[in-house]
């Protein structure tokens, strides 16, 4: 029997709310009436989830662990559940809670009903957010919306429901450093929206600190935009332009035998042109080092334990014994 949806969820330390999360997720699970599966991944966490997870998995026969060798970020294991999920549909979950199991049932109507091959989740209502992470989270969509001229929506996350195509199309990219929120977006399939409350952490610590945070816009600018570029390039004219002019007036203030001589205009000129080189030089620098990782084509995650080759193993063996 062919899968109709698989759940994927990115884990880093959360034996803290993994009871509550598998709590709310399997009962709407169960009443969807279809075939499905959890692919939960494990990112290398250093507590107790790894064992919570086979714990639930007795108890739970849609569950299924991946384990990856090492922690390698969010996004990146997101790609690791999305590549080995099997259903006609997947949707990424993060297991805080702030993003409610509940709206999964809407998202595969609304996915179905409408034909479109994506339905991203819209947080409608931060209310439970602070003010730094709601301004900044604007700022951010309307940064990477105005640079890459990438039409995603505002206030999607990572919470939304993908089809089988969508699905193999990202996973076909050649990129290592997905940043899926924008990813999707670019491949312009017929998408929809579906609104929803967004809720605080239910507990545990967050694992998206302010560092992080940074490092995923950083990706998103020089993965998704030419615009840095195109700034170091104004840059160079406009530095270019002012040390012309600047020669001409020391030139003419010669002629006229005004030159006085001084140290503070020097080193304002010198700490002035090469601030401006710096910021060129490393604006240059992050897209070097994208070519270089991609040249290198290291994969950005690698898969320890998959409990699905268990299970095939366990109805290998079940089956050879029946027909002894």
């Amino acid at each position: 029997m062919s899968l109709c949806l698989s759940v994927v969820v990115p884990m880093y330390n959360e034996q803290d709310v993994l009871p509550l999360f598998v709590e709310r997720l399997r009962p709407v699970l169960d009443e969807l009436g279809e075939p499905y599966e959890v692919v939960a991944v494990d990112d290398g966490s250093a507590d107790q989830t790894p064992v919570l997870l086979q714990r639930f998995k007795r108890e739970w026969p849609q569950l299924r662990v991946l384990r990856l060798r090492a922690n390698s970020g969010h996004q990146a294991a997101i790609s690791a559940g999305l590549g080995a999920s099997r259903g006609q549909w997947a949707v990424t979950i993060d297991a805080d809670l702030q993003d409610p199991p509940e709206v999964i049932a809407e998202m595969l109507h609304v996915g179905r009903s409408q034909n479109v091959d994506v339905v991203y989740g819209v947080r409608t209502d931060r209310s439970t957010d602070t003010a730094f992470k709601r301004s900044t989270a604007r700022l951010f969509y309307t940064t990477m919306r105005r640079l890459s001229g990438i039409d995603a929506p505002m206030d999607a996350g990572d919470f939304r429901l993908m089809s089988r195509s969508t699905v193999d199309a990202v996973m076909a990219l050649p990129e290592h450093n997905r940043v899926l929120r924008l990813v999707v977006p670019t491949l312009g399939f017929p998408s929809a929206t579906v609104g929803y409350r967004r809720d605080e952490r239910a507990a545990g610590e967050s694992k998206y600190p302010l560092s992080k945070m940074l490092k995923l816009t950083l990706d998103s600018v020089t993965g998704f935009s030419q615009a840095p570029l195109r700034f170091a390039t104004w840059f160079g004219l406009i530095g270019f332009t002012v040390a012309a002019l600047m020669l001409l007036f020391a030139l003419w203030q010669k002629a006229r035998g005004n030159v006085v001589q001084g140290w503070t205009s020097t080193v304002l000129i010198v700490a002035g042109f090469g601030g401006v080189q710096l910021l060129c030089l490393g604006i240059l620098g992050e897209y070097v080092g994208r070519i270089y990782a991609s040249q290198q084509a290291r994969p950005s995650y690698y898969v320890a334990y998959d409990s699905l080759a268990d299970d095939r193993r366990a109805d290998e063996r079940d089956g050879n014994q029946a027909r002894i």
